[in-house]
């Protein structure tokens, strides 16, 4: 393909080199091949600007930069936000591309929704896939791990080889980060999604503001024109989302208790999953969700609206539901001890995320309710005490442990945890402190007894610890769900 039809996605005509061949595009300079298009874009910590050098002596042909950017044996592509210009472009580049495309944003619930879009997909006789913190999932079960929110590059280049594949339909997660750093850009997304907006990542964002601001770029740019809007109605953020989504002139999905597409009517939770009562376009239909706790079910109505809102037809779609998959690390039941407890591994690494986990789970236990959670290191500090305080004042029993330390000193992240826990009155009495996590997990096991439930909090589906940064980072293999099951089992599970 010539720079010159590159160059027309963003509105450029250029003066020279129109007829230069592009190989490929490159983000990072020691990736760069002979007529490649290089971004060199400013970032938090590297400047792509200080390697534009480097890359034309490797064979970049074109560099995407700031008018400001210093360019010399290559055509500039100047551009006020060369992010986005070098997505564009590159989204030109990699053909073919899926039929039909979906996003879902917001603080939780992402990852599940994705993939149940996915298996509903499956179900309704199509070839889908999701894309997110998972990896890839593909049609027939296949995962295949990846960054969890990769570059535009690698983001297009997957895209074009799930349609080479014969993928027709994907779900995409679009994350805060992704969506403000142009990450996933310049294909035709049908629907978008909102789920929910609760704090996390305000280590990048200035604020919660801000935080939305990022998000609502999938309803104001992303999504394409006359496309769809789903959003999860109960939310606090709901009414903004849906908002900008009108403002925009997007066609709007609203779901939930307070929805006016999909409404829910009733939940009754049941010792394997949860039966729906919804209504949709005048009529109520009951859904045996397979799936606990409250959020599944809103995740798997999200979903749902996903795959309305692109044509899908309501009796299948609905019918789907009722055969739903556990998400990977997403409440999902690791063991069962030797005194008939469940143990559950669950995702949750923010305030309202670790409070939904327990609401979840809350109905199914007779008896206490035990957490085992940690904060990583690096990340938001602020999350710390609130985690700490939810956790304590909605748990039966709480140990706090450690969860990715990485730069930090991990007895400094567990007392921030531990000085939310005690601002519960009593709580010191229902609380532990252990280093460990496979500590921290035998732990809780050897006191669950039958009527109790453990929840493993944080990790989810991830499948090591990261002790150290920078050149002295380490990941330890560690899968919470392998722990659980290996220590329930020496009890007798």
């Amino acid at each position: 393909m010539k720079l010159g039809a590159l160059s027309d996605a963003i509105g450029l005509n250029l003066a020279e080199g129109a007829d230069l061949p592009i190989t490929g595009f490159a983000i990072d300079h020691r990736k760069v091949a002979k007529g490649n298009v290089f971004g060199a874009f400013q970032g938090g910590v590297v400047n792509g600007e200080d390697f534009i050098d480097d890359a034309v002596a490797a064979g970049a042909v074109a560099v995407v930069a700031r008018a400001q950017a210093k360019v010399n044996g290559a055509i500039h592509i100047v551009d006020s936000v060369p992010r986005r210009a070098f997505a564009r472009m590159a989204a030109a580049f990699f053909a073919p591309v899926p039929d039909l495309v979906v996003a879902v944003t917001g603080t939780n619930g992402k990852t599940s929704t994705v993939e149940m879009v996915r298996q509903i997909w499956r179900m309704t006789g199509h070839r889908g896939a999701s894309i997110g913190t998972l990896g890839i999932t593909a049609n027939d079960e296949t995962v295949s791990t990846g960054l969890t929110s990769p570059d535009i590059v690698t983001f297009l280049a997957n895209m074009s080889g799930l349609s080479r594949q014969g993928v027709t339909h994907v779900a995409y997660e679009a994350s805060s980060h992704g969506l403000s750093q142009y990450r996933n850009e310049g294909l035709p997304v049908a629907a978008g999604a909102f789920t929910n907006l609760s704090r996390d990542h305000l280590d990048y964002h200035a604020g919660m503001d801000d935080y939305f601001e990022a998000k609502m770029r999938l309803f104001e740019e992303v999504v394409a024109d006359g496309g769809s809007a789903v959003v999860w109605a109960d939310d606090e953020w709901s009414a903004k989302a849906m908002s900008r989504a009108a403002k925009r002139g997007l066609r709007l999905f609203s779901v939930g208790s307070k929805g006016e597409t999909i409404r829910l009517l009733a939940s009754t939770p049941s010792q394997l999953g949860q039966t729906l009562e919804v209504e949709y376009r005048r009529t109520r239909r009951t859904v045996q969700l397979p799936l606990i706790g409250a959020y599944q079910a809103a995740n798997a109505l999200v979903a749902a609206g996903l795959v309305l809102a692109t044509g899908g037809g309501a009796d299948s779609t609905f019918d789907a539901l009722g055969r739903i998959q556990p998400v990977r690390g997403r409440l999902e039941r690791a063991a069962i001890t030797g005194k008939g407890a469940p143990v559950y591994v669950d995702y949750a690494h923010t305030p309202d995320a670790l409070a939904a986990a327990i609401d979840a789970l809350r109905p199914h236990a007779a008896g206490r309710l035990i957490v085992v959670f940690g904060a990583g290191g690096d990340r938001d500090q602020g999350k710390r005490v609130e985690m700490g305080r939810v956790s304590s004042s909605q748990a039966d029993f709480v140990i706090v442990t450690d969860d990715n330390p990485r730069g930090e000193e991990p007895s400094a992240i567990r007392a921030m945890v531990l000085e939310g826990c005690e601002t519960v009155s009593g709580a010191s009495q229902n609380l532990r402190e252990i280093g460990d996590r496979r500590e921290a997990i035998g732990a809780a096991i050897a006191q669950a007894e039958a009527d109790d439930i453990v929840l493993i909090a944080g990790k989810g589906h991830e499948q090591g610890q990261i002790i150290g940064s920078g050149a002295d980072r380490t990941v330890l293999p560690f899968d919470d769900v392998a722990v659980a099951r290996e220590l329930a089992g020496a009890r007798g599970s």
